[in-house]
């Protein structure tokens, strides 16, 4: 068996499976040997219930006491069980599972593994694996279970043993990095890590697996970036920028003045797109620094200089918010530009109207989501793209957007604060400006980190700043174990909210389940006051801008990244009235003090970056979300960054020894780099 083979060679995948493979990305063998495990459960010896927290997956061993219930809510049926041991009694609930009323015995003595939350001032375990007779847990005891992202149909179990067939009888599963970096950087050869990484026997076990990967990862990601800035340094400016009196007529009319940092910026700006090569710049400021406003200013220029920009935004409600915001202070100010919206939602007739404007050069400034790289839009000139860093458009939709027109000015926005030493490995093609000053006017926001017995209090407040016409944020962590569950739990907490608010107030809820309509409608009616509670997983977390929201409540602070944490945050602060932010954490660890502290004494995203990468160690791998920036499949750059630095610095060694990786011991790194590159859309010849 071949990498290269379809997933239908392996026993067991018949064409209704490999379609449901398909669904979640996994075509060939190599594709489902690289279907990493999202996360693992890891089988630890059972504790008392008494000693049971919110927040943690844990293992408890009791007797069933009393009935077994079966009730049905609106949605779905739920059983209902009480366990008890000698510390205590515990609710415990499945969703779904009618059945164990007939499987399950009164007073029997059972093993249950689940995650413990609050409902209504009790603490629950919610939908568990059982063990039963309890003396199965002794199998799994003291393991490592992979749990991988599933799509609907498709179970964690069909996965695990297609990947277990998989490694069992793929030929030689084929070594690209150089002898020398495995030896330097003591790295796993890449058949022994896969095993590690699918199976672990131990914690160390795994560490060493995915150091492995994370290191591969970034050294294609590194020498991929480095290829670009060398093309694009090479790259002429083909388009004749002139001043022009309306951009310094504009803002001069502004009710108010720019930072020092955001004119910095601007003439860096206008030096770049006046200058003998291309610009390939990332802006990178902390939140509400106004970075807004400097692509505003590039996109005018460009427009009145008679160039087309595109302005590319990660969601649809974002797109239409820069659409409207853009629009309006050009009308508002008599600049003569048009701007088109093109989303994805768009109905067919909409959008032929829309590519014929921008084809005929009707439309100066275009915005939307990533339908602006469609095949079907063609721009008459196309001289800048403004993008955001979300997802990674530097590599990916960037490139395929260049192809659009003569390789256009890139100015890609980022508003993740990473430490200086961070960005230039990783922003390798950009050349790199910060916003590091907030406007004059910013209010600070006002932080608290409590424990859950503040619970009622922040309610008590949220209802007051409701009753002052302001709006509240209320964040739930993801749930690992599955969507279906996390829907469940914002849908609860949620109801929960709106019984304890009452009907004068209104409790929306979003959740990763809900279509992008749906998403966009309940964003809407949040955007027009029309709700004034949103109950949401991080779906909101990706720029937004409600200035009429003043306080985020973040329950179960300890499961985020500092980083995270900080975006969440700057969902509140946009307008002029005072934000709070409210970490809710029922952990009591001196760790978890200490991260949190720095959110609670700093509103500082460079500072609070910097704090994240010193305080991050390996357990954080374990139960905290990482940033997610760059849509990495494993590495993340602030947990990994020694990782990345290593990488950098084997990509710079490689390229100063062997430019264009053309010898013999790196063949098959350049073969896989080529092949990385024509996966984001690069032509590039190695």
């Amino acid at each position: 068996m071949r990498e290269s083979e379809r997933i239908s060679v392996l026993k067991g995948v018949g064409e209704k499976t490999e379609q449901l493979f398909i669904k979640a990305g996994v075509h060939t063998i190599g594709d489902l040997l690289t279907y990493y495990p999202r996360t693992y459960d890891i089988y630890e010896d059972p504790i008392s219930i008494g000693e049971i927290q919110e927040g943690k997956t844990v293992t408890v061993t009791g007797a069933i006491f009393g009935r077994i219930q079966v009730s049905q809510n609106k949605k779905m049926q739920i059983t209902t069980l009480y366990l008890k041991d000698m510390t205590g009694t515990l609710k415990v609930i499945w969703f779904r599972m009618p059945f164990l009323r007939n499987t399950l015995g009164r007073g029997g003595v059972i093993t249950l593994r689940g995650r413990i939350v609050r409902k209504k001032d009790a603490l629950v375990m919610e939908h568990p694996e059982i063990f039963y007779p309890s003396a199965s847990y002794e199998e799994k005891r003291n393991t490592m279970q992979p749990v991988y992202a599933l799509t609907a149909g498709l179970t964690n179990n069909a996965v695990k043993k297609a990947v277990a067939q998989a490694l069992e009888q793929v030929e030689g599963i084929r070594e690209f990095l150089p002898e020398e970096l495995i030896c330097r950087y003591h790295l796993l050869d890449r058949r022994t890590a896969m095993e590690g990484i699918h199976f672990p026997e131990t914690k160390e076990e795994f560490y060493e697996a995915r150091k492995r990967f994370v290191f591969e990862e970034f050294l294609i990601f590194v020498l991929s970036l480095r290829m670009i800035k060398e093309r694009e340094d090479r790259a002429k400016n083909h388009y004749g920028f002139c001043d022009q009196p309306k951009v310094d007529e504009f803002l001069y009319a502004l009710p108010y003045e720019l930072t020092g940092a955001q004119k910095k910026v601007w003439q860096e700006i206008l030096r770049d797109i006046s200058g003998e090569s291309v610009m390939s710049r990332l802006v990178q400021g902390d939140v509400g620094s106004g970075k807004t406003i400097v692509a505003l200013l590039a996109l005018m220029y460009t427009g009145l200089n008679g160039y087309q920009s595109a302005m590319m935004a990660p969601t649809e409600v974002l797109a239409r918010q820069h659409y409207e915001n853009i629009s309006g202070m050009l009308e508002a100010y008599g600049i003569p530009l048009k701007t088109e919206l093109l989303t994805g939602s768009m109905t067919a007739k909409a959008k032929r109207e829309a590519y014929a404007r921008i084809e005929a050069g009707e439309a100066d400034i275009v915005i939307g989501t990533h339908a602006l790289i469609q095949e079907k839009v063609q721009y008459q000139n196309l001289a800048l793209v403004v993008t955001d860093e979300q997802h990674r458009f530097g590599v990916k939709q960037r490139e395929t957007l260049a192809g659009k027109g003569v390789l256009p000015h890139i100015l890609v926005m980022s508003a993740t604060p990473i430490p200086r030493t961070l960005a230039i490995i990783l922003y390798g093609d950009l050349d790199i400006s910060v916003i590091d000053e907030l406007p004059k006017n910013r209010l600070p926001i006002k932080n608290c980190v409590v424990d859950t017995g503040y619970r009622n209090t922040a309610y008590t407040f949220m209802k007051k700043q409701v009753q002052s016409g302001r709006q509240c944020y209320v964040i739930c962590p993801m749930v690992e174990e599955s969507e279906a569950l996390e829907a469940e739990n914002v849908t609860d907490y949620s109801q929960m909210l709106q019984d304890i608010m009452g009907e004068s107030v209104k409790v929306g809820c979003l959740h990763g389940k809900m279509k992008q309509a749906q998403k966009d409608e309940i964003m809407e009616a949040f955007g027009k006051n029309e709700i004034q509670i949103l109950v949401s997983t991080t779906v909101i977390e990706v720029g937004i801008d409600v200035p009429n929201a003043t306080v985020m409540m973040i329950e179960n602070a300890e499961r985020f990244g500092l980083a995270q944490l900080h975006q969440l945050r700057g969902r509140v602060g946009r307008g002029g009235h005072q934000s709070y932010c409210i970490f809710m954490s029922p952990s009591k660890s001196k760790e978890t003090k200490e991260r949190l502290g720095i959110l609670n004494q700093s509103n500082d995203g460079f500072f609070i970056a910097g704090e994240d990468l010193r305080l991050r160690g390996p357990g954080d791998l374990f139960g905290i979300r990482q940033s997610g920036l760059m849509d990495f499949k494993l590495g993340d750059v602030f947990q990994d960054s020694l990782i990345l630095k290593q990488a950098a610095e084997a990509a710079g060694e490689l390229l100063r020894t062997d430019p264009g990786l053309k010898s013999e011991r790196n063949r098959r790194l350049a073969d896989r780099l080529k092949h990385y590159l024509s996966d984001v859309m690069l032509e590039m010849t190695l």
